[in-house]
């Protein structure tokens, strides 16, 4: 990989192979994880995953017997 002038960042371009075994995707984002003296560890971060622990803490206990109605929800 070539490190190149991206603004006043550098940045690299990915090998196809390993943006396919992580699963990459334009927009996704990478976390370093471990970054030792030539040698630099990176995760793919999960924004659904991180998304859905966000909203655990708004969840609320329904009430006994409640229904979701689809048609009642979307009336206008």
């Amino acid at each position: 990989m070539l490190v190149s002038k991206w603004g006043n960042s550098l940045a690299i371009r990915l090998p196809k192979a390993l943006v396919d075994e992580l699963g990459l995707k334009e927009g996704d984002e990478l976390n370093v994880v471990r970054a030792s003296k030539g040698e630099i560890a990176v995760e793919k971060v999960d924004k659904r995953a991180e998304f859905l622990r966000q909203v655990e803490q708004f969840q609320f206990p329904l009430p006994g017997g409640y229904k979701f109605d689809r048609d009642k929800a979307n009336e206008r």
